[in-house]
């Protein structure tokens, strides 16, 4: 069939051509949304789930639902080696700007950006090593002088209060709200997602209209908690997990039809089997198989003949680059973790892959041979790299569906 016409998008936070099975979670945000702009109470919200099961692109939809209700809005991406001071300050930047031009006292506007201003410049390094790194140094294009006395007290917590406080206000006096979206929330530093929290506490009480819309790992529930213990109750958590057959099947049919292609039965039953539902594996399969086959409707063959081609490019792009980033020491746990995931027969064949299951730690630690204690700093650097998570005590899964089946087919 026609390449050109390909509808498949296996792209990381590229929206599919059939955004099937969120339909739940886009509603709840809708309700969300009506109920801040009728001045009701609501939390902010949390999507957490394993990588390629659409958390991005669902981040970016609901952005769009907030843009479509006229609020104003801005996305950061979090990075383990930065600070949320400016770019959480960029973010509300191009939310106020959204709102200004409805706001009818230019002054208010201009207000606030002196005030953000003040907070973003306490990120900027000083004296003479900080003057060598201009382009360390956040350069907002705000024209108003700097704020004193608001947000710029230098405590991230106190000063993101205030900020976030503000910007409230600003959405108030326009009868709308501000959403920020944050993506890999995992990866904020302890002080920041205290002060985050703290910042959604205060507006919570206040009823203010302004909300985090954040997503993350699985463990960002335990990243949040231990920040501040009123964390489980100030969040509205969402798990995005893989899609069931019927939204799996929606998500290769519905672009399909609209190219006026079909697809046989056990075809859908064979990429379902192979994709396992998530997300950006049924548009990895879904796309090398339109590729290979040669008319409509599309059949098990050449979803059988399509899925090396599949599985190459998934083992280079997305399981190759993440194992590429471990070192020995910890390539050896990962793969110790990946063989106790598997169930062999008699035959020697694995018979059941657990391959996403949490595996105890101490169990890895006697399949190594090795004390707990030898195996923490690898642990631990799998866990800031993102390639596992720890999502109880004890335990440690893989952030990446059908990583362990990748790992056992390389060679030691």
């Amino acid at each position: 069939m026609d390449p050109v016409r390909n509808p498949y998008a296996p792209g990381a936070g590229q929206r599919p051509p059939e955004l099937a099975g969120r339909g739940r979670e886009l509603d709840v945000f809708d309700i969300v949304l009506e109920r801040i702009a009728r001045g009701r109470p609501e939390r902010s919200l949390m999507l957490t789930g394993l990588r390629g099961v659409g958390k991005t692109v669902l981040l970016n939809t609901l952005r769009s639902q907030a843009i479509n209700r006229l609020w104003g809005s801005g996305k950061i991406e979090a990075r383990p080696d930065q600070s949320l001071r400016r770019p959480v300050a960029a973010a509300l930047h191009m939310a106020v700007r959204e709102l200004a031009p409805r706001h009818r006292a230019p002054d208010r506007i201009d207000a606030f950006l002196g005030v953000l201003k003040a907070f973003a410049q306490r990120s900027n390094p000083t004296g003479r090593a900080g003057a060598a790194k201009l382009r360390d140094r956040w350069q907002p294009g705000i024209d108003v002088p700097a704020a004193s006395g608001r947000a710029d007290s230098g405590d991230i917590e106190i000063d993101l209060v205030e900020l976030f406080s503000d910007a409230a206000a600003v959405a108030s006096d326009v009868g709308t709200g501000i959403a920020i979206f944050i993506d890999e929330m995992q990866d904020l530093g302890p002080e920041d997602v205290s002060a985050l929290c703290a910042a959604c506490h205060e507006l919570s009480q206040l009823g203010a209209p302004l909300i985090v819309v954040g997503a993350g790992l699985p463990h960002l529930p335990a990243v949040l908690s231990a920040a501040k213990s009123y964390s489980e109750r100030l969040f509205r958590y969402q798990r995005i997990d893989r899609l069931d057959r019927i939204a799996a099947d929606r998500a290769l049919c519905a672009p399909a039809e609209r190219e006026e292609v079909e697809y046989e039965q056990k075809a859908l039953d064979l990429l379902y089997e192979k994709s396992g539902g998530y997300p950006y594996f049924v548009q990895a399969y879904g796309k090398a198989t339109w590729d290979h086959a040669p008319r409509s409707p599309i059949t098990a063959a050449d979803v059988r003949v399509a899925a090396p081609e599949a599985e190459a490019e998934l083992a280079v792009g997305f399981f190759g680059s993440r194992f590429e980033r471990a070192t020995p020491a910890e390539r050896e746990y990962m793969r110790a973790m990946a063989m106790m995931s598997a169930v062999e027969g008699e035959s020697g064949a694995v018979v059941r892959d657990d391959m996403d299951a949490a595996v105890p730690t101490a169990e890895i630690a006697r399949a190594l041979g090795r004390k707990p204690a030898s195996l923490s700093p690898a642990r631990d650097a799998l866990i800031k790299k993102g390639l596992i998570y720890s999502g109880e005590r004890g335990t440690v899964a893989f952030t990446v569906p059908h990583f362990g089946r990748y790992l056992r087919t390389q060679p030691a």
